[in-house]
C-alpha cells in the first residue's frame, strides 16, 4: 500500500466514495481452467473522455495545476497496479496439441519447436501504455493509460505488417542476442573488403589499435537490428512519430474523437489507413479498409498499381467485422483459427468488452495474445542504443476463445500481386467455413460504387428493422456497428 499513500486523500475520495468502483474479485488467483483474474479488470474501472482529469491551463493557479498534475500521476499508478499484477501469471500451454502463431505451428513437445514458438512470439512488437510522453494536444495528457488500448493493438497489428514489409524472411529477435559482439568497442566501423580467393572477408581499421575481423554475420545482424530499430521508432511516444499515439490522436479527430475517447477497432483501422497514407517514407505500402464486410479487388488494384512497369505496392487489408450480437457466435470459431493459421494473417483486433487484445494465434480453444494494459515508462527512441526489452513480450498469454468480443478487426497483408491473388483464395477458402451461417466477409469484383457517399470514418451499415424484432444489446461491445 505505500504505493496508493501519496494519493490517499484521492483514492478515498474517488473510490470509496462509489464502493461500486472497486471489485475485490480480482484479486484471486487463478490456473489455466479457471477464469483470470484479468477477465475481471474491464469491471474495474473505465476511463472515458469524461472521467479523465482535465489538463490545467496556464492561468489557473497552482494549486489547481498541481491537483492536476496528481490525479494524473494517480492514475497511472492504479492502472499499473490494476493490470500489472497480472501479468507476473502466466498462461500454462499444453504439450498434447500444436501451437499456432500467425500461420506458424509448433509441437511444443519438441524442444527446438518450442524454442522457435517463444522466439517467435517474443519477436512481435509489444506496444502498451506509456507514462511521460510529451502532452497530447488539446488534453494535456502525458498517458494513455485506461484509455488508448484499441489504439496500442492498432500499432501492434501494423507493427507487424511493417515488420513483414521491412525485414526478411525468417528474421526474429531475442533480447540473448541482439548485442553483436564482433562489433563491440570497435574504433571504426567502416568495413573493407579483402578479397581472398572465393572468399571475402571485413576488417576494421583503427589508429594504433590492431584490426579485428568481423564476420558476414555479424555485419548482417548489426543491419537487421538497426532497421529493427527504425520500425520501432516508428511507434515512438512522439509527435513526430508516424504511427506514435501522438498521430493516431490527432488522425482520429477528423472521425470526431478525441484524447481519452473510446475508440473502435473499426475507427481504429480508418485511422491507420490515413497514418500510412500520410506517412512519406513508406512509399511502397498501402492501407485498405474493408467496405461493409466486402474487400473490393478493383479498389485494392487501383490502390496498388504503379503508372510504370514494377511491382505492386504491398498492402494491408484490414476487414471490421461482428462475428455475432451480444457474444461471439460460435459457428465463426473454426473460420477464426483457419484465418490465424494462414502466413497472410497478421492478427486479430479485438479482446473482450472495452478491454482490447491484439490475437495472434491458438492452441486448441484458447486464443493467444499480447495485451496492451500495462502501463511502463516512455522510451525515448532518439537515443542510440535505446532499450528495446520493453518492445517485447515473453510471456504468451491465452484466454478462452468464447468470450471473444464479436466485434473485431481482422489484418492480412501480401507482399506483392501474386501475394495477393493467392491472399484472396486462401482466405475465401478460410472464411467459406462460415456460409452455412453468414460469411465473415467477401471478395467482390470492381470498385465499390458507394464509395464516399456513406461515412468513411465510421463504416456504419444501417439496416431497416422490421417492426417488432427486438433490438440487439451492444451497450458493452468494442465497437459502434452491428452487422445483422
Amino acid at each position: 500500500m505505500k504505493l496508493l499513500w501519496p494519493y490517499g486523500e484521492f483514492f478515498h475520495h474517488q473510490f470509496w466514495s462509489n464502493p461500486a468502483a472497486m471489485n475485490p474479485s480480482t484479486s484471486t488467483a487463478c490456473g489455466e481452467d479457471q477464469p483470470s483474474d484479468e477477465d475481471h479488470l474491464d469491471d474495474w474501472l473505465y476511463l472515458s473522455s469524461s472521467s479523465v482529469p482535465s489538463p490545467a491551463a496556464p492561468g489557473d493557479p497552482p494549486e489547481t495545476q498541481d491537483g492536476s498534475k496528481l490525479r494524473s500521476k494517480f492514475m497511472s499508478a492504479w492502472n499499473s497496479m490494476k493490470y500489472g499484477w497480472t501479468f507476473k501469471q502466466k498462461s500454462r500451454f499444453s504439450k498434447s496439441s500444436p501451437v499456432v502463431i500467425l500461420g506458424n505451428a509448433y509441437d511444443l513437445r519438441d524442444s527446438s519447436e518450442r524454442d522457435c514458438f517463444y522466439r517467435c512470439f517474443e519477436s512481435l512488437l509489444w506496444l502498451t501504455y506509456r507514462r511521460g510522453f510529451p502532452p497530447l494536444v488539446g488534453s494535456g495528457l502525458t498517458s494513455d493509460s485506461g484509455w488508448g488500448c484499441l489504439l496500442r493493438t492498432g500499432q501492434m497489428m501494423l507493427a507487424r505488417a511493417l515488420l513483414l514489409h521491412l525485414m526478411p524472411p525468417g528474421w526474429s529477435w531475442s533480447p540473448c542476442h541482439h548485442v553483436v559482439k564482433d562489433d563491440m568497442d570497435l574504433p571504426e566501423t567502416r568495413p573493407q573488403t579483402i578479397s581472398t580467393g572465393d572468399t571475402q572477408s571485413f576488417r576494421t581499421r583503427g589508429s594504433g589499435r590492431k584490426s579485428r575481423t568481423l564476420s558476414l554475420g555479424s555485419l548482417l545482424d548489426s543491419r537487421m537490428e538497426s532497421m529493427h530499430r527504425r520500425a520501432v521508432s516508428r511507434f515512438a511516444d512522439h509527435p513526430a512519430a508516424p504511427f506514435g499515439i501522438h498521430q493516431l490522436v490527432e488522425l482520429g479527430k477528423s472521425s470526431g474523437k478525441k484524447a481519452g475517447d473510446w475508440y473502435g477497432p473499426s475507427i481504429v483501422a480508418h485511422i491507420l489507413e490515413k497514418a500510412v497514407s500520410v506517412t512519406p517514407d513508406l512509399p511502397n505500402l498501402v492501407v485498405y479498409v474493408a467496405q461493409d464486410c466486402t474487400i473490393y479487388k478493383g479498389d485494392v488494384r487501383r490502390a496498388c498499381e504503379r503508372p510504370s512497369v514494377q511491382h505492386w505496392k504491398s498492402v494491408v487489408l484490414l476487414v471490421p467485422v461482428r462475428l455475432g450480437g451480444q457474444e461471439l457466435n460460435p459457428a465463426y470459431i473454426a473460420c477464426v483459427k483457419k484465418l490465424l493459421r494462414l502466413q497472410c494473417c497478421i492478427g486479430i483486433i479485438g479482446g473482450k468488452p472495452r478491454h482490447s487484445l491484439f490475437f495472434v494465434g491458438f492452441q486448441g480453444d484458447h486464443l493467444l495474445y499480447l495485451d496492451p494494459h500495462y502501463c511502463q515508462p516512455t522510451v525515448d527512441t532518439t537515443k542510440d542504443g535505446f532499450p528495446l526489452e520493453s518492445f517485447h513480450c515473453k510471456h504468451p498469454r491465452k484466454m478462452p476463445i468464447s468470450r471473444m468480443d464479436p466485434s473485431c478487426t481482422i489484418g492480412f497483408y501480401a507482399k506483392g500481386q501474386r501475394d495477393f491473388e493467392s491472399l484472396c483464395r486462401a482466405v475465401s477458402e478460410a472464411v467459406s467455413t462460415s456460409a452455412e451461417t453468414y460469411p465473415m466477409f467477401i471478395f467482390a469484383d470492381g470498385q465499390n460504387q458507394e464509395d464516399g457517399e456513406g461515412d468513411a470514418h465510421t463504416n456504419v451499415t444501417y439496416i431497416q428493422r422490421k417492426p417488432g424484432r427486438r433490438r440487439v444489446d451492444t451497450s458493452n461491445s468494442l465497437d459502434e456497428f452491428v452487422l445483422l
